[in-house]
C-alpha cells in the first residue's frame, strides 16, 4: 500500500463506525424515548466535541505525527460510538458523544494537511479521493446498516462489530504509516496553539459548510425523515442513506481530475447547483421514490466542493497549512455536527419537510461565494 493511501483508509474506517451509529439514529431515538429535538440536542455534544478538537488539536497533531494521532482518533472513536448505545439514557451517553467529537476534530486536521503534503509531493490532486473514501465508507456501513436494521439485530452487538472491524484493520493499515513531507513553500512560523479563521478565509468557510450542511441533513435525517413522511419500511429508509452516501462517494473518488480539467471554481458551480435541484426535489417530493432520487442528486452535487475549499485554505501561506486546515474545518464541522440538531428542532415545531427547506438559502450563498476560488487548476495563493 502505497502512503497516501494509508490516508484514504484513515477516512474510511472512522466512517465505518460513525457511520454505523448514525444510520442507527432512529433505533437510538426509540431506545431513549427521544423527540427530534432532543435527539438535536444529544448530537450537539458531538458538535461540541469537534469545535473544541478542530480548535485545540493542531499543535499536538503537529507533535504526535501522523501514525500515531491516525491510532488514537480512529480506534478512539470508534470505542465510544461501540460505548453510545450501552448507555441507559440520553445523558449518559452525551459525554461519549463529545469524546468522540473531540477526536474527530483532531483527525480531520490529520488527514487534511497529510492529503496536502501528499499531493505536493505528488503533483496531483488527491483531496477529493481522500473524503471520497469518507464517503464511500458511509455508503458501506449506511448499506450494512439498512440490512442489519431489517434483520432486527440489535443495535448493541451491530457497532460492537464494527468496533473489532475498525481496530483489526486499522492496526494492519496504520502501523507503517510516515509523514509526508511538508510542502516547500508552507509557512515556516510556529503554529499557534488556537486556530480561529481569518477574513480572507470566511468566502471558504461558507463554502465548505453549505454541502456539510447538507450532507449532515443526509445523513442524520434521511432515515428518520422517509419513516415519518411516507413510513416506508426500514430497507426504504436506509437506502436514502445509502444512495446519498454513494453519491457522496462516486463524486469524490472521480473529481480529480475532473477539477485538474476544468478548475475549482466551475466545478463547485455545476455541483452546488446540482445540490439546489436535489434538496428542493427531497423537500417537496410527493413519493419516496422522489425522494430518493432528490437524495442522490444533492449526494452528488455535495461531493467535491468541500474538498475543493480545503485545498484551497491548506495552499494559503499567510499560516502554517495545519491551522487554515483547522480553522476552515472547525467552521464546516460545526455546521456538519450542529446542522442536524438545528434541523431536528425545526422538524419538531413545524415539521420535517420544512426543515429540508431551510437548506436551500444557504446552499444558494455558498454559490455566490464560489468566487473565492480559483478558475484554472489550484495553485498556491499568497493570502
Amino acid at each position: 500500500m502505497k502512503p497516501h493511501q494509508r490516508i484514504y483508509f484513515l477516512q474510511f474506517a472512522l466512517a465505518l463506525s460513525m457511520g454505523a451509529l448514525l444510520s442507527r439514529l432512529p433505533d437510538l431515538q426509540t431506545k431513549f424515548a427521544l423527540t427530534e429535538g432532543q435527539v438535536g440536542l444529544m448530537l450537539i455534544t458531538m458538535s461540541f466535541g469537534v469545535l473544541c478538537g478542530l480548535t485545540f488539536g493542531g499543535r499536538l497533531v503537529e507533535r504526535a505525527g501522523a501514525r500515531l494521532t491516525t491510532m488514537i482518533t480512529v480506534f478512539g472513536a470508534s470505542f465510544f460510538y461501540a460505548l453510545i448505545p450501552w448507555m441507559p439514557s440520553a445523558l449518559w451517553a452525551a459525554p461519549l458523544f463529545f469524546a468522540a467529537g473531540l477526536l474527530c476534530g483532531a483527525l480531520e486536521i490529520n488527514a487534511n494537511v497529510e492529503a496536502d503534503r501528499h499531493e505536493g509531493q505528488m503533483g496531483r490532486r488527491i483531496m477529493s479521493r481522500v473524503h471520497g473514501m469518507w464517503s464511500l465508507g458511509f455508503f458501506v456501513t449506511a448499506l450494512i446498516a439498512a440490512v442489519v436494521r431489517q434483520a432486527q439485530i440489535s443495535i448493541e452487538a451491530h457497532l460492537f462489530v464494527m468496533f473489532i472491524v475498525v481496530v483489526v484493520s486499522g492496526a494492519i493499515v496504520f502501523s507503517r504509516m510516515e509523514n509526508a513531507p511538508k510542502r516547500a513553500e508552507d509557512h515556516t512560523g510556529a503554529t499557534p496553539p488556537f486556530a480561529f479563521p481569518t477574513l480572507g478565509l470566511l468566502p471558504l468557510c461558507l463554502l465548505g459548510a453549505a454541502p456539510l450542511f447538507v450532507e449532515g441533513a443526509g445523513v442524520d435525517w434521511s432515515a428518520i425523515y422517509m419513516r415519518d413522511v411516507f413510513a416506508v419500511e426500514p430497507f426504504i429508509g436506509g437506502l436514502s442513506v445509502t444512495l446519498f452516501s454513494l453519491a457522496i462517494a462516486i463524486g469524490r473518488l472521480s473529481m480529480d481530475p475532473v477539477v485538474d480539467r476544468f478548475g475549482p471554481r466551475r466545478v463547485a458551480t455545476v455541483l452546488l447547483i446540482l445540490a439546489i435541484v436535489g434538496v428542493t426535489l427531497v423537500a417537496s417530493a410527493p413519493s419516496p421514490w422522489l425522494a430518493l432520487v432528490g437524495f442522490l442528486l444533492s449526494g452528488i452535487g455535495c461531493s467535491s466542493v468541500y474538498p475543493l475549499a480545503i485545498s484551497a485554505a491548506a495552499r494559503r501561506t499567510d499560516r502554517p497549512a495545519s491551522v487554515n486546515v483547522a480553522a476552515l474545518s472547525q467552521m464546516t464541522f460545526v455546521v456538519f455536527f450542529a446542522g442536524p440538531p438545528l434541523l431536528g428542532f425545526i422538524a419538531e415545531h413545524y415539521g420535517i419537510r420544512f426543515s429540508y427547506w431551510i437548506v436551500v438559502p444557504v446552499l444558494i450563498a455558498a454559490l455566490l461565494a464560489t468566487t473565492a476560488l480559483i478558475s484554472a487548476p489550484a495553485r498556491r495563493v499568497k493570502a
